[in-house]
């Protein structure tokens, strides 16, 4: 197995601009792809939350083959056909050699993404051995301070999510090697975000231009 460096961690990981994530290894591993312009496929496709921006059949239809899974809460799983893995937080899998923990995703403070509502987020853990953390939409929650991760990609528009101070909060709880600003750009959010959760990290950060 190659050392796991800043490099190699940059070049596994595509982001596809609001949420969406592709990582790319011996497997492809998708999180919550929407408005893609590509038709590249995926191995496993996460789906964080019901939401139409996160959970989008008219893109996962040109990402999947026959083998592909797909990984989603309760309440968008049966929105997809063919091999579906239904899940909520505390679940634990491994597909093809790829580890999944799901875990929880909620704000504590708003009305958007209720912990029942059965958001979640996933701790990815890939063939290679990088250990990734989407946090979903979420708010910034005790949960996080047990999280260990090399990379955490982390909402900083604020609104439906933590902000960028929040988000440097949950970075700095963390300690990934690097943590990626999601969640802005389109819908909700800024570049300013972005840089501001930058500007109050204590570990490394990388603001990714998006490629959709």
């Amino acid at each position: 197995m190659f050392p796991i460096t800043l490099r190699s961690i940059l070049q596994s990981i595509r982001w596809l601009g609001h949420a969406g994530f592709m990582i790319k290894g011996k497997r492809v591993i998708y999180i919550d792809p929407y408005q893609l312009e590509f038709p590249d496929v995926g191995d496993i496709i996460l789906i964080t939350h019901d939401h139409p921006d996160h959970c989008s059949p008219d893109d996962v239809k040109w990402l999947r083959r026959g083998a592909t899974v797909i990984v989603a809460p309760e309440a968008c799983a049966s929105k997809f056909k063919g091999d579906v893995r239904a899940v909520e937080a505390g679940d634990s899998l491994s597909i093809r050699g790829v580890t999944i923990e799901v875990v929880p995703a909620y704000n504590p403070d708003k009305e958007f993404h209720p912990r029942e509502a059965g958001g979640v987020g996933y701790i990815v853990t890939t063939v290679e051995g990088l250990r990734i953390y989407h946090a979903g939409d979420t708010g910034l929650i005790p949960e996080m301070e047990q999280i260990k991760a090399d990379v955490a990609m982390l909402p900083v528009g604020g609104t439906y999510t933590m902000n960028a101070e929040e988000a440097a909060q949950a970075a700095n709880w963390i300690k990934p090697r690097l943590a990626i600003p999601m969640h802005w750009g389109s819908i909700v959010g800024s570049r300013e975000d972005a840089e501001r959760f930058r500007d109050l990290c204590e570990v490394e950060v990388r603001i990714l231009k998006p490629e959709p």
